[in-house]
Order: C-alpha cells, then structure tokens, then sequence
C-alpha cells in the first residue's frame, strides 16, 4: 500500500500546477519560463519511447485525526502577531482596572512592557493580567490571558536583551528604567469568543514554539479563499464526513499541521472542520506544496479517475455561530 505522502511524491509532476487550460483544480501558479525546458525537451524528443507506470493498491490517506497545535503553542503564536494587549491590575481601593498597552516577547514569549509613573500606581502587589485577541480572517478570533506577576529586572544584561526584543518590534528607542515585564504563572487559552478555555501552564508555555507559518498565514488564507473557492469546497466534500450539502465555505486559518475552514449548510448551520495536510509542514512553500497535492488528489478521487475504498474521513465538526462564515 502507498501512503498518501508516497502517491503523491511518486505521482505529481510539480508541487505546484499550473491551473490554465486545465479541467483540474486551480492552484499556486509558476510563470511560464519555468515549463520552457520541458516543452523543448518534448519538442526535440517527439519519437522517444516512454513507459507508464500503474498503482496496483489505491493509495492510503492518513487524514483520520484531528491534529491541532497545542494550546501553548496557539498562546505563543497569538503573542508573536500580537502587539496590543488589555493589562488589568488592581488599584488601591481593590478594583480591577484594566488599560491598553503595547508590549513585546522575548525568545520564551515573556511579555515586555514599558511602565509609567501612572502604571505603577495602580499595581498594588504586583499580581497581573495581560488579555491578547486574534482576529482570524474576521470569522475567528482565539485569544489567551496571560496570568502572572510585574517584575523590574535588575540585571544589565537582561536588561539590553529585553531593550532589544522592544526595538525590534517597535523600531523605537526606550528608557531601561521603564522596562517591566510579566512573569508567568499560568495562561489562559480560548478558541473563540464564548468558548472554554484550556489553562496552561508556565514552563508548557515557556517550552512551546510559536507556529512557522505565522508570518504568512494570513497571506496563504487569503490566496486560497481568493483563488481556490472550488477546492475548498472539494476538500470539504472528499476529505470530511458531512453528511449534508457545503452551501458556504472558507479558509480561516492555516498552522503547520493543516487549517480550519468555516461552512454553512443549506439549512444554514454553520460549522467549523478541521483539514489536517497529510504530513506536518515547516514554511510557506510546503504548505503550498502539501495544499496542490491535496487539491489533485481530491480532484481524482471526485472525477473517479482513481478509488480509495478505505479512506477515512475526518468526522469531527463544530458548530459555530452563523455570523462566523
């Protein structure tokens, strides 16, 4: 039996197709110098002999479960693309107070915050809350709470790394008096607005990496809801078990195991899947790789050209508010 990542190694001519003047599903396109040598070759070759190979077994697709980023990693991720936060103290009279700032991370994603007089007045023993929200191509919005304690550090060295981290975020050159930071204690993760929450602790935070495809996620959303509308409608009809008929659907977000996309059925119910890619990816371009693959293959198995008897499809759905897609 070939796994789905071996058909697809062994079987695609390109990680990305070129869409025009085909009948398959459209995807990443390469300009047209990068065939130019190939169609020289066929031009030149037209009498050689060539050989076909079959598939005797269907292939096997490995997409059975619901592979998500840890919480933690979800937290780190949210505080990488996040600049402005909710930080909530408590004042003299014992009141939550909570104000707007701009902070930064360090490489164990310690929020760094710039202190004024005003700032420190209201804390009283220090304890502390920072709120962090997402906004995920305005269909989602995860957000964490970081729980923790204002610390000043003291040590010079540390002191230049956080200045550091402050400067390259903000490009804007600050005071090391007025450097605080948080230390935390615990984090808070929440999928969505009116969704529980999964508690985290400090050194799963501290330990967990943010996502490689944070920096272009967005984009590749984008792309795809712009350009591979007729995919994802595909991908939702081959490789989930729905059981009802795709009215809408969307990419909200993409991660280094797969992406979530957002539907609404004919009965209007919206849900939210999630397509994990046949094996995990580290940037951009195997994302898109992993994406084209999954897109011809889809395609295939659609137009009967090839048969998966004992494929498994994804089974978990969420539902989610109609105003989500």
């Amino acid at each position: 039996m070939l796994s789905h990542a071996q058909y697809l190694t062994s079987h695609l001519p390109a990680p990305l197709l070129p869409a025009t003047n085909f009948p398959k599903p459209s995807s990443f396109s390469l300009s047209k110098s990068t065939y130019k040598p190939f169609f020289r070759q066929l031009k030149t070759n037209r009498f050689s002999k060539c050989s076909v190979s079959l598939v005797s077994d269907p292939p096997q697709l490995e997409l059975t479960k619901n592979h998500k980023p840890f919480p933690a990693e979800v937290s780190r991720t949210i505080l990488e693309l996040s600049s402005v936060g909710t930080l909530s103290t408590l004042t003299q009279e014992g009141w939550p107070l909570g104000s707007g700032v701009r902070f930064a991370v360090d490489s164990n994603g310690t929020p760094i915050l710039i202190m004024n007089e005003f700032n420190r007045m209201v804390s009283v023993d220090g304890k502390c809350s920072l709120h962090v929200q997402l906004e995920q191509c305005g269909a989602r919005t995860p957000q964490c709470t970081i729980q923790g304690n204002l610390d000043k550090p003291s040590d010079n060295m540390v002191l230049r790394r956080l200045y550091s981290a402050w400067k390259k975020r903000f490009d804007e050159e600050v005071e090391e008096r007025h450097i605080y930071v948080i230390d935390v204690e615990r984090v808070l993760q929440i999928e969505d607005f009116a969704e529980g929450g999964v508690w985290v602790n400090s050194s799963e935070y501290a330990s967990a990496d943010p996502d490689p495809l944070r920096e272009c996620a967005e984009k590749f959303v984008d792309e795809i809801n712009t350009h591979n509308v007729e995919d994802i409608y595909r991908f939702c009809n081959i490789y989930a078990d729905l059981g009802f008929q795709v009215l809408d659907a969307k990419m909200v977000w993409v991660d280094r195991l797969g992406f979530d996309v957002h539907l609404r059925s004919v009965q209007k119910d919206a849900y939210e899947v999630r397509i994990p890619f046949p094996r995990e990816v580290t940037d951009e371009k195997g994302a898109k790789s992993s994406f084209n693959g999954m897109s011809q293959l889809a395609w295939e198995i659609e137009k009967h050209i090839i048969q998966v008897p004992d494929f498994q499809k994804v089974k978990h759905l969420k539902k989610i508010t109609a105003s989500s897609v």
